[in-house]
């Protein structure tokens, strides 16, 4: 599932006034067994997990005004935690507006994989939640390790790659959305090899140790160094997958925990593939049937048909050739667009409608008239000029010297990393190659180029994580929430998810778009702050 799948922020950034540095304190108390169960060993119990359990996060001010930053050191390998060998994650917090009455942190994951906690919240993601969550709890973001300002972070490309000129290669070489020949094959799989290999050489000794396995128990050690007896969590998209990895490992360190997005941890990787891919298709289909009702006048046709025509003309004309854009778009050094990222512009326009439908159908109109950048430019995002604290900076100083610095927004290398690891992929090609007709059935070139896209996984190393069904006895009930027109996490397996919690409990939004809390809608923000503060209870069959 290679595809990005993570909360990007929309809100303006709000600051707020800080009122006064807390007093923490480590609390590593272990679980409880549950009834008629042998007891497990506490994950945090291995005497060289000590210091970082005792930590005590040093706030400073951060970067932008209104919030606080600071660093928290965790073990590179939790399975030799005293090696010395350590990630540095960048922390940062807006402080509950009411102390009075604060309850503590309220810790949040803004999905990807490979989002990075810190500069969402200073881009306002605090403001996505609502005012009665903001006054009681201290939002808190970190980067995960391995992720944006983690020292060391992961690279899949030498220092100075993106100066190379690459325009006259990537002009001879058009990928198809559907490879069904034996040459189109051979070069999608020696490309997803290339990758992989890039990925080793700059990236190697940290590899196998991104995995949500493992950011979950730096999440233990980081609801510790706040102080919290246990935690309160709200995670996005892929940060329903960190969540449920937590509560399967700390069931009896859970306070709250709001899922929204979810992805279902029982498919394999075909199954994940089919599962979103086809959540796309049926978000273009969404698209082109309301495309009137939220973007007006700037829809490219009279009618879904021809909308669907104009959608499928330009991937038709794409892989033929790479659409043509202007010199200083993004994708004028690979000659134009080419059919991936076509589909891909389109697809991740499916994630808020409310803003990407309009311009999205203005690139469309422009893209048919023979000029695609705007297209191409849907998906820019500014990059961090410094995604690090200081304190990040000087724990880089202690690394290898040979390090490779990686780019300021490596979330593509680690949206790769991270499902690679998690999720146990072939290593001979015949599975993908059965996977594509199945896909093309289910999902169209959305389902075959998700197949493609994990390829990249074959030659990944590999993790400890399999398919299967939540294991969380003791954790308190957890709140999943759903969209019924999720493109990125289908309904579907928010339902699934719900059910395989001990007193899960499920909110359907009944909308278009990714993930639902944060985006407006009064009636999920009521119930989900609701849950946060007083966790009051959700009512089976709730519909917002």
């Amino acid at each position: 599932m290679n595809r990005a799948v993570r909360r990007r922020p929309t809100l303006a950034t709000t600051a707020l006034a800080l009122l006064g540095a807390l007093s923490l304190t480590a609390c590593t108390g272990g679980p409880m067994p549950a009834p008629g169960k042998a007891r497990a060993a506490d994950p945090a119990s291995h005497p060289d997990l000590d210091p970082f359990y005792g930590q005590r996060l040093e706030w400073t001010g951060c970067a932008t005004d209104g919030y606080e930053c600071a660093s928290l050191t965790v073990p590179l390998d939790y399975a030799r935690p005293g090696n010395g060998r350590t990630f540095v994650l960048p922390v940062a917090r807006a402080a509950a507006t009411g102390p009075a009455q604060r309850i503590g942190s309220l810790v949040f994951n803004p999905g990807g994989p490979g989002a990075a906690g810190v500069s969402s919240l200073e881009d306002g993601m605090d403001e996505a939640f609502g005012p009665a969550v903001r006054a009681r709890f201290d939002i808190v973001g970190f980067d995960p390790r391995g992720v944006g300002g983690s020292v060391p972070a992961l690279t899949c490309e030498p220092a100075g790659a993106e100066e190379e000129d690459t325009s006259q290669e990537a002009s001879d070489t058009v990928a198809p959305l559907y490879p069904r020949t034996e040459a189109d094959r051979s070069a999608a799989a020696s490309g997803a090899r290339t990758a992989a290999e890039d990925c080793e050489e700059h990236s190697g000794p940290i590899l196998r140790h991104v995995g949500t396995e493992d950011a979950a128990r730096d999440l233990d050690v980081l609801r510790a160094a706040l102080g919290d007896r246990r935690l309160t969590y709200l995670g996005w998209s892929y940060g329903t997958s960190l969540g449920t990895s937590y509560a399967e490992r700390f069931p009896r360190r859970v306070r709250a925990m709001v899922l929204d997005g979810a992805i279902d941890p029982s498919l394999d990787w075909r199954q994940r593939v089919i599962s979103q891919s086809a959540g796309f298709r049926r978000s273009v289909d969404d698209y082109a049937e309301q495309c009137a009702e939220i973007a007006g006048d700037s829809c490219p046709g009279a009618s879904p048909q021809e909308i669907r025509a104009l959608i499928e003309r330009l991937y038709q004309r794409a892989e033929r050739e790479p659409l043509p854009v202007a010199e200083d778009s993004t994708y004028a050094e690979y000659g134009g667009m080419d059919a991936t990222a076509v589909l891909d512009a389109v697809s991740m326009a499916m994630y808020t409608p409310e803003d990407q439908w309009e311009p999205l159908s203005e690139a469309l109109r422009e893209a048919d008239q023979g000029d695609a950048t705007k297209l191409g430019a849907l998906d820019d995002e500014e990059e961090s000029e410094d995604p690090g604290t200081a304190e990040g900076e000087d724990a880089e100083a202690e690394q290898e010297d040979d390090a490779p610095e990686p780019p300021a927004d490596n979330s593509d290398a680690a949206l790769t990393a991270v499902n690679c690891l998690d999720v146990p992929h072939p290593r001979s090609l015949s599975p993908y190659w059965d996977a594509l007709a199945p896909a093309d059935k289910a999902a169209g070139v959305y389902g075959t180029a998700g197949v493609t896209a994990e390829l990249t996984c074959r030659d990944w190393p590999s993790g400890g994580r399999r398919p299967h069904r939540v294991d969380a006895d003791g954790v308190p009930p957890v709140l999943v929430v759903g969209t019924t027109g999720d493109p990125a996490t289908p309904y579907e397996e928010s339902v699934s998810l719900a059910e395989q919690f001990p007193e899960g409990m499920l909110l359907t939004y009944e909308g278009l778009g990714h993930t639902a809390y944060g985006r407006g809608d009064a009636c999920v923000t009521a119930k989900v702050d609701a849950y946060l503060v007083k966790r009051e209870r959700v009512r089976p069959g709730t519909i917002c």
